[in-house]
């Protein structure tokens, strides 16, 4: 669920949460007391092992059992958190998103690559399909060089907060942002609304979704390329929006929001679970032996870990592996990074002013539904700066390099990192409780093996290309 206002960690505390920021998600080295994901109670506060008849632990209010000594009560209470991965919660601000022939036009929009200035690049340039729908380069290439890195979009519509420093708080919205981002698609909404209306099989797509298509044949009123350049007030581009009436100004940000809604119901399907890891989980359940043995010995071992000493399940809980917030884990600097990304810091402003979020015009949410009031109550703080989203740790094993920076090319690098915690901190400080965990070559080993088992289904092929008309036959 999304939380009503941002939390403040605080070093006085006993526990702080610990998250890395990166990619496709890792963190391991941590050492924390607490977990701020809601607990089933353990009655008496105790690990109790509760034996069964052939000596096994069961956790009976989770409806797990592990065969003697292989996990303890609390820790059968932590996997039991972990999965299955289920479908992804509705998107109150899109009320497409569960629409089929809106996800077909988004997914041929997806890979469009006439939805750029060029025409050479779409979405699919750096979500590649066969990398995770992430980029295996440490900073993606299209119009330009993007200053991070391209996280993947398996389960993305599991998050609440997108891009590494949550200035989008939908799907839609953050689809929006690449589409005229001067280092990625680098074209204007103008540009993208005349590009549907002039082309008969778009526009029909357009109205069978969204309804009638307005008139933009007024080269006076609708300018061939426009947008708002507010950090550039003497950009063409800029002049020419603001010379446009308010009606129509908002007339071709509907248009514009609509084709973000649409890319995002085709995202939502990009849904991957059923990994080994998740068939394990169903044979604690059942007593499935060999459903017991979709682990191996080190991937286990790597589970226990996980759940256990490590407490990597403080920030990386529940079914995708995350708690959707932001953290400073201390990373340190990249000669190909700027030297001080902000993360959270900036995005919080960016998000509560960007005319598309969950209290904007363009949502379909409600004004006091749950997402427009937390995004309401959001605050930035000085401890915001140097904080990335806690990414998922599904599918990491398909997605790398690691962190917002593209940090780290392997995951026992990054399993290192987090055991060390040696590195000198690039932006801020490393949140406070952060510890290293000095973990031995075969725990690192074993906690690789066991974030490979997150590995889920591949998706079927047809949701990896464009399709070959706007609509489906």
């Amino acid at each position: 669920m999304r939380l009503k206002m941002e939390y403040r960690i605080s070093i006085s505390l006993v526990a702080v949460l610990l998250a890395a920021s990166l990619v496709s998600g890792l963190v391991t080295g941590c050492r924390m007391e607490t977990h701020s994901a809601p607990r089933v109670p353990d009655t008496g506060g105790r690990d109790i092992h509760v034996a069964r008849a052939d000596g096994g632990t069961v956790a009976p209010e989770v409806g797990l059992r592990a065969p003697t000594g292989r996990f303890t009560r609390a820790e059968l209470r932590e996997i039991a958190e972990l999965s299955p991965l289920g479908s992804p919660p509705r998107d109150p601000t899109n009320d497409v998103t569960d629409d089929p022939e809106a996800a077909h036009f988004g997914q041929y929009l997806f890979f469009e690559t006439q939805l750029s200035e060029s025409g050479d690049f779409s979405c699919a340039t750096c979500h590649q399909p066969e990398h995770g729908f992430a980029d295996p380069r440490r900073l993606s290439r299209a119009a330009g060089r993007t200053p991070r890195h391209a996280p993947t979009l398996l389960n993305v519509s599991f998050q609440k907060w997108f891009s590494w420093d949550g200035r989008d708080d939908s799907a839609w919205a953050q689809a929006l942002d690449p589409l005229e981002s001067p280092d990625e698609q680098n074209t204007d909404r103008l540009a993208v609304a005349h590009l549907i209306g002039d082309n008969p099989e778009l526009r029909r797509a357009y109205e069978t979704i969204f309804g009638e298509w307005p008139d933009l044949s007024d080269p006076e009123r609708f300018p061939e390329h426009a947008r708002p350049v507010p950090s550039d007030l003497d950009h063409p581009e800029h002049r020419a929006w603001k010379s446009m009436t308010a009606s129509d100004r908002q007339t071709i940000n509907e248009i514009f929001a609509n084709v973000g809604k649409a890319i995002a119901a085709y995202e939502r399907k990009l849904v991957s679970g059923h990994a080994p890891f998740d068939r394990f989980v169903r044979g604690l359940k059942t007593g499935d032996e060999s459903k017991l043995e979709a682990l191996s010995a080190r991937a286990e071992r790597g589970l226990k870990i996980f759940v256990g000493k490590g407490h990597c399940t403080t920030c990386h809980f529940g079914r995708d592996f995350s708690d959707g917030e932001f953290h400073n884990t201390g990373l340190p600097r990249r000669s190909w990074l700027k030297s001080r990304d902000l993360g959270r810091y900036t995005g919080i402003p960016t998000v509560k002013g960007d005319p598309f979020n969950a209290l904007g015009p363009y949502s379909n949410a409600a004004p006091d539904s749950e997402v427009a009031r937390e995004l309401e109550f959001l605050a930035q703080k000085p401890e915001n700066k140097g904080q990335f989203k806690t990414p998922t740790l599904r599918n990491v094993a398909r997605t790398p390099p690691y962190m917002h920076g593209g940090h780290f090319e392997t995951l026992e690098e990054v399993v290192r990192f987090y055991s060390e915690l040696k590195a000198p901190v690039a932006v801020a400080h490393r949140e406070g409780s952060l510890e290293p965990l000095h973990l031995t070559d075969r725990d690192i080993s074993d906690l690789v093996a066991f974030l490979k088992s997150l590995t889920g289904q591949p998706l079927p092929e047809r949701l990896k290309r464009q399709p070959e008309r706007p609509l489906p036959e």
